[in-house]
């Protein structure tokens, strides 16, 4: 009988008594754990808004350059390259593009096709946009 009421003793809980280790151990624990968890998703959500605005910023550019060469008055076949502010750099390649239905009909326009590729570095890694477009330019009188 002596052992049940030692075991009654043990089991009633005095409210001054406090937390035991383990109880302690496990609180902290699990919130280490919440801690990484969240600070992997605020990593995770940095990561994705810096490759964002480099996107962002890359199609900016490519399109600018794009403008550039469609308001040109004159474009001829040929590949120009060249480098941002920003250390994007650009490629533009303008190709003639033949017409095969046209073979034997003197048109009044020439074809190209455009191309502008922009890349930059993100963390050791090359990224990439390009973006194509035709332009017709009108054909010198003494060439038609």
């Amino acid at each position: 009988m002596g052992g049940r009421s030692s075991d009654a003793v043990l089991m009633s809980r005095d409210p001054d008594r406090g937390f035991t280790l383990i109880e302690t151990l496990v609180a902290i624990s699990l919130l280490a754990i919440s801690l990484v968890i969240i600070l992997q998703l605020f990593s995770g959500g940095l990561k994705s808004s810096r490759l964002s605005d480099e996107y962002t910023r890359g199609i900016f550019h490519a399109r600018e350059k794009m403008d550039e060469i469609l308001l040109a008055g004159d474009l001829t076949e040929g590949i120009i390259n060249g480098e941002f502010a920003d250390g994007f750099k650009w490629k533009a390649e303008a190709l003639r593009f033949k017409i095969d239905e046209a073979r034997d009909v003197k048109l009044p326009f020439r074809a190209f096709n455009i191309k502008v590729d922009v890349t930059w570095d993100a963390g050791g890694q090359e990224k990439r946009f390009t973006i194509s477009a035709m332009k017709l330019v009108k054909q010198d009188n003494d060439k038609l």
